[in-house]
C-alpha cells in the first residue's frame, strides 16, 4: 500500500481534493508514532520558550520590590489554553500570565510575548500554504478538507469563512504595496518572468492571462520583489505598462542590467521605457529551449556542452565554446543552433558586470525557484478564481520567500557599477 493510499484510507476528507493535494499531504506529514514524538517535542519547545520568555522578562524587573523586600512584578497563574496551527499540526499552548503589584498604575509594566503575538493563531508557514493550496486550483469551500488532509483532522481555525477573510485582507495588502513610493529605490539588477497558474480564471477574456513578475537587487546587493501585475500573454503592450507604473511611481533610474528569458515581450517594453539597461537572456531557458529542438538522446551530451559556453572563465573563451557548439551540431540539428544563435548578442553581457555577481545574473533563478510548484499550470480545475485574489496570493507567496532571499555576493561591487565604472570578464577597470 503506498503512502498516497494508506493518507486515503485513514482520512475519508482526503477523497475529496485533488489527488496531488492528497501526495503532498503524504510527503508533508504521514501520521505515525515517530510524527506524534516531534509534534510533542515541538509544544514542548514552544511552551519552553514562552516560559523563557516570561522568566527573563520577571528578571529585567526584578528591581521593583516593597517595603517588606517581595517582588512587585510576578507570575499569576496562565491564560486560557491556545490552540496554535504549525506545520507540526495542532499545538496547544499557555502562557503565564504576568502581574504589577507597583503602587504607580500608570507606569506598571505589562508583559507581551514576542513568540505568541495575542492574536496569533497560525505559524506563518500556514499562512504561505494558503496561496500554494489556492493557486493549485482549490476552491474555498473545499479548503477545509484539504487542509485537513495536510494538517490532519484537527486543522481548528481555518473554516472557509477565516480563508475568505485571509484573501480580501491580503488582496488589500497586495493593492496597497502595489501603489507604494519607489523615489528612494535604486535597483542594480532586476530579474522576470510570466508566470502562469493552475486556476482557472473567471472568465473567458481572463483565460490568456498570467502573472509578470519582477524583482531586483537593491544599491547594497538585497534582493527585493518589485511587482506583482497580471498581463495579457507577456505581452509587449502588458510590460510597457508595469514598466510605466513603476517610473511614475518613482523608480527614475535605469537598472544597469534586465535578465530574463526571450520570449518575453518585456524586452520590446524595456527599450522604450528603460533603454538605458542592458540585456541578458536567461541561460536556463535557452539551454531548455534549445534542447527541446534536438533527440532526447543527444541532449545529455549537447546540454554539457552548452555549460562550456556560459560557464566560461572570460568572454572570449565563452565565444570560442559557442561557435564550437555550432560546427559540433549544426549539420544535423540546425533548428537548435538557429534558436542559440538568435540571442548571441545578449547571451554574454554578463561578462560585462562583477564576477562575484555572474551567478546571480546568468539565469532567472531567484523567480523560478520562488514560484517553481505552481508555474506553468494550465489544467483547468473544479472551480473558478479571481484576477485580484490570484494576484494576491502570487504576491503572499512571493513575500514569504522574499524573508530567506540572500544577499548577491560582494554587493560592495554594486557602488562602482552604479557610479560607472567598466567591468571586462568580470574585473574591474583602473581609469587611465
Amino acid at each position: 500500500m503506498t503512502k498516497s493510499t494508506k493518507v486515503t484510507a485513514s482520512n475519508p476528507a482526503a477523497n475529496q481534493v485533488d489527488p496531488e493535494v492528497v501526495q503532498f499531504r503524504a510527503e508533508f506529514d504521514e501520521r505515525s508514532p515517530l510524527d506524534q514524538i516531534v509534534q510533542d517535542g515541538a509544544r514542548k519547545m514552544l511552551q519552553d520558550a514562552i516560559e523563557a520568555e516570561v522568566a527573563d522578562f520577571l528578571t529585567q524587573f526584578s528591581d521593583r520590590v516593597d517595603e517588606q523586600g517581595r517582588r512587585l512584578v510576578v507570575r499569576n497563574g496562565h491564560k486560557p489554553t491556545r490552540t496554535i496551527t504549525t506545520g507540526a499540526g495542532q499545538l496547544d499552548v499557555q502562557q503565564p500570565r504576568v502581574r504589577d503589584n507597583s503602587p504607580d498604575k500608570a507606569n506598571r509594566a505589562q508583559f507581551s510575548s514576542s513568540i505568541l503575538p495575542p492574536y496569533l493563531r497560525r505559524s506563518k508557514s500556514i499562512d504561505e500554504l494558503i496561496p500554494w493550496l489556492y493557486l493549485k486550483g482549490i476552491s474555498s469551500g473545499d479548503f477545509p478538507d484539504a487542509l485537513q488532509a495536510i494538517l490532519g483532522e484537527n486543522a481548528k481555525g481555518l473554516s472557509a469563512n477565516v480563508v475568505v477573510r485571509l484573501k480580501e485582507q491580503w488582496t488589500k495588502e497586495h493593492e496597497t504595496w502595489s501603489r507604494r513610493d519607489l523615489s528612494d529605490k535604486r535597483y542594480a539588477y532586476i530579474w522576470v518572468d510570466g508566470i502562469h497558474v493552475k486556476i482557472r480564471l473567471e472568465d473567458e477574456g481572463n483565460q490568456k492571462q498570467c502573472m509578470l513578475v519582477v524583482m531586483g537587487a537593491t544599491e547594497d546587493g538585497q534582493k527585493e520583489l518589485i511587482a506583482v501585475m497580471d498581463g495579457y500573454r507577456e505581452s509587449e503592450q502588458s510590460w510597457h505598462e508595469l514598466l510605466v507604473d513603476l517610473k511614475q511611481r518613482g523608480l527614475a533610474l535605469a537598472p544597469t542590467l534586465a535578465t530574463g528569458d526571450g520570449a518575453l515581450g518585456f524586452w520590446a517594453a524595456l527599450r522604450k521605457v528603460y533603454p538605458e539597461t542592458r540585456e541578458q537572456r536567461c541561460w536556463v531557458h535557452k539551454t531548455a529551449n534549445v534542447l527541446n529542438k534536438m533527440p532526447k538522446s543527444v541532449q545529455p551530451r549537447a546540454k554539457s556542452d552548452l555549460q562550456e559556453i556560459w560557464m566560461a572563465e572570460t568572454r572570449q573563451d565563452s565565444e570560442k565554446a559557442f561557435d564550437t557548439f555550432l560546427e559540433k551540431y549544426g549539420s544535423k540539428y540546425d533548428a537548435a543552433c538557429a534558436c542559440l544563435e538568435k540571442d548571441r548578442d545578449v547571451l554574454f553581457t554578463f561578462y560585462d558586470f562583477p564576477a562575484e555577481h555572474w551567478k546571480h545574473l546568468r539565469t532567472t533563478n531567484p523567480i523560478e525557484s520562488t514560484f517553481a510548484t505552481i508555474r506553468l499550470r494550465h489544467k483547468r480545475t473544479k472551480g473558478s478564481g479571481s484576477r485580484r485574489t490570484s494576484l494576491a496570493m502570487m504576491f503572499k507567496l512571493a513575500q514569504s520567500a522574499q524573508k530567506g532571499w540572500r544577499k548577491l555576493n560582494c554587493h560592495e561591487k554594486i557602488i562602482p557599477l552604479l557610479n560607472g565604472k567598466k567591468f571586462v570578464n568580470g574585473v574591474q577597470q583602473d581609469a587611465a
